[in-house]
């Protein structure tokens, strides 16, 4: 009698892509300024790390964002698309009410039969999303598996708001994740806490063809800010614990970029040298569930990860959402 191998995945391939609409804070303040709301590079830099950010074009969906990153992705795999079975898009942003993004791209890449379906996490989606492929694969009801977190923020944020309208962009990355007989996602683990839905959320909806609430982003920023340090802490000790390891073993951490002070007041807790953090906020600003595919993207590209390196990837997001990854890449 022969005993299975046990079942793991493993990254095989990153792509990413953010739109050419390249704006600058002093591109944004003069903006804002069209509407007497005072900002400068200044004020948004000192709060929040940011520099730039992408705005897609009116006529560029968000799945045309993912299909562009799923492509680069699946080419860095040498990964045929019909080899895929199973996409699943992390977004707060999709192009329609329904179908999904994901059977949008689906035909995008055509290709036709595996399951699709969207992750909605906001922030934390691609961690979700990543861990819901993790745990597909292991099953056996996968073997290779396309996860992309994409987004349009730029559609959702209020121009008249300083506060907030100044730290998203758009963008998307994406990974391919495939059956293994050696781990490479190491350990998972997500959270939630909808008490906190009001702290950070779009109160809009439609109905009878109308937009009933408010469309736009609201933000509690103190309060995202304190919630987000101590659930990133927590949830990053808990996946070094469930993968036997300690945070001497971490040479990359990738959190969700949404603010460089809450990025390095995490590095800091985990006792990490700031060498180890990789930081895109100030080129990127927030692209919520791209951030972090779009982070880890561009160090593979780079050469700063390389194989056999353990990163530690983790968001947080409205919901309350938030969650990890550890990984050996």
């Amino acid at each position: 009698m022969t005993t299975a191998l046990p079942r793991y995945s493993r990254i095989s391939g990153t792509g990413s892509y953010l739109p050419p609409d390249r704006v600058s804070n002093a591109d944004l303040a003069a903006r804002l300024a069209r509407d007497g709301i005072e900002t400068s590079d200044e004020w948004i830099v000192e709060r929040t790390g940011i520099r730039f950010r992408h705005f897609a074009a009116a006529d560029v969906a968000v799945s045309d964002l993912a299909l562009i990153a799923s492509r680069r992705a699946l080419e860095a795999a040498d990964c045929d698309p019909g080899a895929i079975d199973l996409i699943i898009v992390a977004t707060s942003t999709p192009d329609m009410v329904f179908p999904s993004v994901a059977c949008i791209l689906q035909a995008k890449l055509g290709i036709a039969g595996c399951a699709a379906f969207d992750v909605q996490a906001v922030c934390s989606g691609f961690v979700y999303a990543l861990t819901v492929a993790d745990s597909m694969i292991k099953t056996g009801s996968a073997s290779k598996a396309l996860v992309v977190g994409a987004e349009v923020f730029s559609r959702i944020l209020d121009f008249k708001d300083r506060t907030t309208c100044v730290l998203f962009g758009d963008g998307a990355g994406a990974v391919v994740l495939e059956a293994s007989e050696t781990p490479g996602i190491l350990a998972t683990e997500l959270h939630a806490d909808g008490r906190y839905v009001d702290i950070l959320c779009v109160p809009g909806h439609v109905s009878g063809g109308n937009v009933l609430g408010d469309p736009l982003l609201k933000m509690d920023g103190p309060a995202v800010f304190k919630l987000a340090v101590g659930v990133l802490e927590s949830v990053a000790r808990s996946v070094l614990e469930k993968a036997g390891r300690t945070g001497a073993d971490i040479d990359w951490l990738i959190p969700h970029q949404a603010n460089i002070r809450i990025m390095q007041s995490t590095a800091k807790k985990l006792k990490l040298a700031p060498s180890k953090l990789i930081a895109t906020v100030d080129r990127h600003g927030n692209t919520s569930a791209a951030s972090i595919p779009l982070a880890l993207d561009e160090s593979v590209r780079a050469g700063t990860i390389g194989r056999g390196d353990t990163v530690l990837l983790e968001g947080v997001g409205g919901g309350f959402t938030w969650g990890a990854a550890l990984i050996d890449f």
